[in-house]
């Protein structure tokens, strides 16, 4: 396909073929969007075969006239470098191109210009479109599960505390910035616990009890998520440093752990952590099933964060390693202050991808009677005054976890940069 790369551009005519280009690739896009929005073929007057590719052939005809190596135009290089590298690759952006501006004029019609969202029953929604009443109605539901409607406040109140303490590290003072990891990973993990426990729960202070069966919704989600991000990852760190040790018995247990709970499904685990783990406690003792839960997820993630963790050490160079011995320190020393800082930023992708899956794997908690959000989405899309409007939901799901993870990414994002070397 690349000997199809006529007429090149070259010092010369650099400017005409770029005008040119443009112009035609300009062209076939304003045909397609006519055509999908207005519904007009200004092509019409062409047989029919050629009206349907004319403005490929125009489109790709103009992606090859602009394409060069380097042009010194910014906005220009970057096109060319990523989607206009050769023929194949010009084809298929302008296929993609083509794609999205068909499917936008039925979905805004679909989401938006059609949709409903006045009223509060079913009736209210009479047209061709998404039934957004169906969200609003369910909207307390899906952020908050069957907790108490009037006591919703004690929700709030849970997180702006925790999100609060959270930033508490930003405002130390620099003499007690050493002191962060300590706050973060034993401190923060206990305030928060607490104030979820005796907010949410209740039973103390004059609070009403709530039972964690009544939890749900956004909020179940992210208060599974966050205990589970925050155990999971030093929980991780010592199975890494486990695996690589020199010690047998704890190389072949960190070895043996992480290979056990790689090779389980999360389902199975949740499944046994709900109903057979009970059966070997003792009669008289309880524990709830959403800490259970919380366990199960927290042992499952660590031992794939351990394997991203691991990877990252093993990129360091031996020279790491022998340099911090010269320097006289030990193993721990060493690993907190010299490896570990290292591995972990290589492995930033890696730990955030884990995260990510952490975070969408929670919908399979509903399979042991926690409903969180997509766990509220199914028992919504069952109640007979609501059957029909399933689809509405799982976009209204979709879209908050998309704002989620894309969240989490461009923090990753930001981490990178950050703490990025060159190397």
């Amino acid at each position: 396909m690349n000997s199809l790369n006529f007429l090149k551009s070259n010092k010369q005519n650099f400017y005409y073929f770029l005008y040119l280009g443009l112009f035609l690739f300009s062209i076939s896009i304003l045909d397609v969007a006519i055509n999908a929005f207005l519904k007009i073929n200004i092509t019409s007057f062409l047989p029919g075969i050629l009206s349907i590719f004319l403005p490929l052939v125009l489109g790709f005809v103009g992606l090859n006239f602009i394409r060069t190596e380097y042009s010194g135009i910014k906005s220009l290089d970057i096109i060319n470098k990523n989607i206009n590298t050769n023929n194949f690759n010009a084809i298929l952006t302008l296929l993609i191109i083509f794609a999205i501006i068909k499917a936008t004029p039925p979905s805004l019609s679909w989401m938006i210009f059609d949709a409903n969202i006045s009223g509060d029953t079913k009736e209210a929604c009479t047209g061709t479109g998404a039934c957004w009443t169906y969200v609003k109605v369910w909207f307390r539901r899906f952020m908050y599960g069957m907790y108490p409607n009037d006591l919703h406040w004690r929700i709030n109140l849970a997180f702006i505390l925790v999100i609060a303490l959270g930033f508490f590290g930003f405002f130390l003072r620099d003499n007690l910035k050493k002191y962060l990891a300590l706050y973060y990973v034993i401190i923060y993990p206990i305030i928060a616990f607490l104030v979820i426990y005796y907010l949410i729960s209740g039973g103390s202070f004059g609070l009403v009890w709530v039972e964690t069966g009544a939890w749900g919704g956004l909020s179940l989600t992210f208060i599974v998520s966050f205990f589970c991000l925050i155990f999971c990852f030093p929980l991780g760190m010592v199975l890494a440093l486990g695996r690589r040790s020199s010690l047998p018995m704890i190389r072949y247990i960190s070895i043996g752990y992480i290979e056990f709970w790689r090779g389980v499904p999360l389902i199975t685990v949740l499944f046994m952590s709900s109903v057979m783990f009970p059966m070997f406690l003792p009669e008289d003792f309880f524990m709830d099933k959403l800490v259970r839960v919380i366990i199960a997820i927290t042992l499952f993630e660590g031992a794939y964060c351990a394997e991203v963790i691991r990877g990252g050490l093993q990129a360091l160079p031996r020279g790491q390693y022998d340099a911090a011995k010269s320097l006289g320190m030990g193993y721990w020393k060493m690993h907190i202050f010299v490896i570990l800082p290292q591995a972990l930023k290589l492995v930033i992708p890696g730990i955030c991808n884990t995260f990510l899956a952490l975070v969408k794997d929670t919908p399979l908690i509903f399979v042991v009677g926690l409903a969180e959000l997509a766990g509220m989405l199914a028992l919504a899309k069952t109640n007979p005054k609501w059957l029909g409007f399933a689809m509405e939901g799982y976009i209204f799901a979709a879209i908050i976890f998309w704002i989620i993870c894309y969240a989490m990414s461009k923090y990753s994002y930001n981490l990178e940069a950050k703490y990025k070397t060159e190397r």
